[in-house]
């Protein structure tokens, strides 16, 4: 009897598209819960609206290219650039501001180069650095957290929708109580030690400041997860954790006027774990080996440091992640693993020898 020829994979695996986007949402949670503790209901308005515009804007362009809606849509790709977009969008943007940067990261960003599986830039983060480049007093107005003098007024979800959605008016209503980040506050410092910065700032304290620490580590127990899911390797988060906290580590400064802050403060100040676990673990728009993500992630750490420090913006993951985003075919070429039965290739000066 003549056997059956199959060809491989012979095995389905568990996480399929659908279910890693969904795994994905799912562990954002606890960011967007803490986000929307410390700095008001802005950031899920944000995530609300940015996903009503991504839906809306990735159904017209599916139909201009007459493709099936209902297959694509139902992916959560759309769902997911969305929701990194709007989570690292300070609370209170305007609405046209989101609705600007989520049509561009879906249409440029994403459908451009032919949907999902094919952009080489982290959609996502191309409509984020749009929105910085373009509007950068909107894009720097962050609230200040809960409990510090000057916490805005609107804790209302009503006031906060009618706050980003009134006409006119919404910026108005948010740049009399908008304050710097921590990262901005201490990379401008020049004149106070660190323990004179500390005590002078109310919303500095420990290791990083009031809400971002916990921000931080709320992401960093999504990302757990996501790893314990097996949705994500642990190869990028940690070269990028890495690179971040080796750099802050040597230009540290102590504890003088010149300091760029610790090690600890870089790890939970800013998008440090969102970008880490959500952001730069993108499989299509990363480097794809196993030893390709390290360096992929480390690149990432040490670029975001270098415009922390000595860049024009407070912080540096978007700018980061898209210039790895170029480098990683090239991590890629370099870095692929031998197949099993072959020797390992001659690549770059070595296979012209």
């Amino acid at each position: 009897m003549a056997l059956i020829r199959q060809t491989s994979p012979h095995t389905l695996g568990a996480n399929q598209t659908p279910r890693v986007m969904q795994w994905v949402l799912a562990a954002s949670l606890p960011g967007l819960f803490a986000l929307t503790f410390f700095f008001g209901w802005g950031t899920l308005i944000n995530v609300v609206w940015c996903s009503l515009v991504a839906l809306a804007t990735e159904a017209a362009i599916l139909a201009l290219r007459k493709r099936p809606l209902s297959f694509y849509l139902k992916d959560g790709s759309a769902l997911v650039t969305a929701l990194l977009l709007g989570l690292a969008l300070p609370p209170f943007s305007p609405w046209w501001l989101t609705l600007t940067g989520t049509v561009f990261a879906i249409a440029i960003g994403k459908q451009l180069y032919g949907g999902m599986g094919y952009n080489p830039f982290n959609p996502a983060m191309l409509g984020y650095v749009l929105l910085l480049i373009s509007f950068p007093q909107e894009m720097t107005s962050w609230a200040p957290p809960v409990g510090i003098e000057g916490h805005p007024a609107i804790t209302g979800l009503g006031e906060a929708f009618r706050a980003i959605f009134t006409p006119g008016n919404s910026r108005l209503a948010v740049d009399g109580w908008t304050l710097a980040t921590a990262l901005d506050i201490v990379r401008e410092n020049r004149s106070l030690t660190m323990p004179e910065l500390w005590e002078s700032t109310p919303q500095l304290t420990g290791m990083s400041s009031i809400g971002w620490f916990w921000v931080n580590l709320a992401f960093l127990i999504g990302g757990l997860v996501l790893l314990y899911r097996k949705v994500i390797t642990w190869h990028a988060p940690l070269g990028m954790l890495v690179g971040l906290f080796v750099m802050s580590l040597v230009f540290w400064g102590g504890s003088g006027s010149e300091s760029n802050g610790s090690p600890w403060f870089h790890l939970f100040s800013g998008a440090s774990m969102l970008g880490a676990f959500f952001i730069i673990t993108d499989p299509v728009s990363g480097a794809t080996s196993a030893r390709g993500r390290f360096i992929f992630g480390l690149g990432v750490g040490l670029i975001t440091y270098i415009i922390r420090a000595w860049g024009g913006y407070p912080d540096g993951v978007a700018f980061a992640t898209l210039l790895m985003n170029m480098a990683a075919p090239t991590i890629d070429y370099y870095t692929q693993p031998r197949t099993y039965g072959h020797k390992k290739p001659k690549r770059g000066l070595a296979k012209s020898e």
